[in-house]
């Protein structure tokens, strides 16, 4: 029977589809306005409902202000026998110094939610410098109880190799590592990362799961997405029509949408995806990708038609070797 939840460590248990929330509240990139406040709040409440109990943050996104609505949407949440755990992430900034950087950003997110204790901690990506002292820190967290479980976001596999060897040695878990990962970016199962994860037991939180939204179906070559999207999909959208049409096939034949075999095929391959929400038809659509898996040869099937259409989209360059 397929099993819809696994278990990071030290009773940390979540569903093996999250929500990220980069643009609740950014207003650069994602064009956050309060008044989408209600129809998040309603998505919050929706997902939790049926399950999807993970919602990863970061203290950037927003300038703090996801954390901030997140853990406004967790307080006014009636349902409260429903256990919801939240993971956020340390900016790892040139100027923060030392390991005190790293608990103190942590019990200000921990403020920011109004939490005392959160699920997961993640370095958000590898410093340029002081990665030893951010690795102590992350410990220091742990230690300190202000954190149940420990990970990274864009770690390669021979910093996740470092950061596991030094937690191991103070009988501390590498949890999770967080990286971008979808059927058009899959340079994780060639560069080691996935291989590595596995060997370590590591759970890998699959951001960008949709590419954006150009794996959802609804783009093509006289409907691009607009912003800062639309020059990189200009030259992606065109020479994904077979892997579309494909994903289309397998969502008719499931009776399913496109988003939700996008994202199955991210759980099919040991991962835990991690899309966007920004509305409540979006929340009913991801949740979809639950309670279900694609089998093998619908697997191989999309594989394929990835590779040929020969078309990536991401930011490949963030993840450190």
């Amino acid at each position: 029977m397929f099993e819809d939840r696994l278990n990071i460590g030290n009773d940390v248990e979540i569903a093996k589809l999250g929500i990220g929330t980069w643009a609740w509240g950014d207003k650069f990139f994602w064009k956050y306005k309060a008044e989408e406040d209600e129809n998040l709040q309603a998505s919050f409440n929706y997902l939790v409902d049926k399950g999807v109990n993970f919602f990863d943050t970061a203290e950037i996104y927003g300038i703090g202000k996801s954390e901030l609505l997140l853990g406004r949407f967790l307080r006014q949440y009636e349902a409260k026998e429903k256990r919801v755990e939240i993971g956020t992430k340390f900016a790892p900034l040139p100027w923060r110094v030392g390991a005190k950087e790293v608990v103190s950003a942590c019990k200000d997110s921990l403020d920011r939610l109004g939490l005392n204790q959160m699920a997961l901690y993640q370095l958000h990506w590898p410093g340029v410098w002081q990665n030893e002292a951010y690795w102590d820190g992350l410990a220091q967290c742990y230690e300190q109880g202000l954190v149940k479980s420990v990970g990274v976001s864009n770690y390669g596999p021979e910093q996740l190799k470092k950061i596991y060897k030094v937690l191991k040695s103070r009988n501390i878990p590498l949890a999770t590592n967080q990286i971008q990962y979808s059927l058009l970016n899959r340079d994780p199962e060639s560069n080691g990362i996935l291989r590595t994860a596995r060997e370590l037991n590591v759970t890998i939180l699959a951001y960008s799961p949709l590419a954006q939204g150009l794996l959802t179906g609804k783009y093509n070559e006289t409907n691009l997405p607009t912003g800062s999207r639309s020059t990189l999909a200009k030259s992606v959208v065109p020479k994904i029509t077979n892997l579309i049409s494909v994903l289309k096939e397998i969502a008719n034949t499931r009776d399913k949408t496109v988003s939700q075999v996008a994202l199955n095929w991210c759980i099919a391959k040991g991962t835990v995806p991690i899309p966007g929400v920004r509305s409540l038809s979006q929340a009913e659509d991801n949740a979809g990708a639950l309670g279900w898996l694609l089998d093998d040869d619908e697997v191989i099937r999309l594989d394929t038609a990835a590779r040929l259409s020969g078309a990536t989209y991401g930011v490949s360059f963030l993840q450190g070797k």
